[in-house]
């Protein structure tokens, strides 16, 4: 597939307000050709946006307007202590997802989102979800242990349910940075990540337990999950544990493998790197402009709309 490029504009930094008074920094990276649609960049956890400025910019030169921001307590938005802070990572989807979501909105056109691991949960957590009209997931999972790859599952056990919850009672806040485990996390969104089970609704208060899983339900946007064979963290498992909440979405996940895109090793971050610019970033733009999946080959599972949870 051939992708003609226009030049972006560069990005501007902007601010976002979420419903309950938090601002968030990112950045605006603008077209200079008719804008194809809005694209919501969503973070993984602990993954500063700067990270997926590339792709924006990428993105960007192929006709799209892209918000890359930085959810609460990283980035751009870390506040001044971030021990004590009190952000929870649900606080990620209800208020930050669904800030930028709003913000893209009101600039009208397609809404479509690129959410990478927790970033293709969030949306669903948001209460402007339903306004989406495509998204693109990679390795969209919520962390329950038990999704893991089996060949690394006691590693990534002792290191993010183990040793991460034992440092943040410690600090306060998990100190990620200083050890070179991803940016440093508010203590709830690190103590959410550690004590997740495998039903995400069971983090919140019986009583939200119900609402969040119909927010969920709401998305109807066309939804291509993307799992990658050498990904330890967003398995296949996980991504269809994801997908499995989107119950109001017409679902289809795929599975590639790292010779699909020329590389002997992709796992969980790969796929964000400027060496896929030629390859698997042009590949997404089908999806993206026209809502074509690129791999009709490696599907795995097909859900229709509302067909019920699994």
């Amino acid at each position: 597939m051939n992708a003609p490029s226009t030049r972006p504009a560069p990005a501007d930094e902007i601010t976002l307000v979420c419903a309950d008074g938090v601002r968030l920094g990112g950045h605006l990276w603008r077209s200079e050709s008719a804008v194809r649609g809005r694209v919501v960049i969503n973070c993984a956890t602990g993954v500063a946006a700067r990270y997926y400025h590339r792709y924006a910019r990428f993105l960007a030169g192929q006709g799209f307007e892209v918000l890359t921001y930085d959810y609460r307590g990283i980035g751009l938005s870390r506040p001044p202590q971030l021990r004590g802070c009190g952000f929870r990572w649900r606080d990620w989807g209800e208020q930050d997802c669904d800030a930028a979501l709003r913000l893209m909105r009101e600039r009208g056109g397609p809404l479509l989102v690129v959410g990478h691991s927790i970033g293709g949960f969030l949306p669903g957590l948001a209460s402007s979800g339903g306004a989406i009209d495509r998204m693109l997931t990679i390795g969209a999972q919520y962390a329950w242990w038990g999704d893991y790859a089996r060949r690394a599952r006691l590693r990534l056990l002792l290191k993010w349910h183990v040793a991460m919850p034992a440092m943040t009672a410690f600090y306060g806040y998990f100190p990620g940075r200083r050890l070179g485990w991803l940016e440093d996390l508010p203590g709830g969104v690190a103590h959410e990540w550690s004590f997740r089970g495998p039903r995400f609704e069971r983090s919140h208060p019986p009583g939200e337990r119900a609402a969040a899983v119909a927010r969920m339900a709401a998305v109807t946007a066309p939804i291509l999950a993307i799992a990658v064979s050498d990904d330890e963290i967003g398995t296949p498992a996980a991504v269809a544990r994801t997908l499995a909440y989107y119950a109001g979405a017409a679902r289809t996940a795929v599975t590639l493998r790292p010779g699909d895109c020329g590389r002997p090793a992709i796992g969980h971050f790969d796929l964000f790197h400027d060496r896929h610019a030629s390859g698997f970033w042009i590949d997404t733009l089908l999806w993206l402009r026209d809502g074509r999946n690129p791999w009709p080959g490696r599907v795995a599972q097909q859900w229709e709309a509302a067909a019920g949870r699994r």
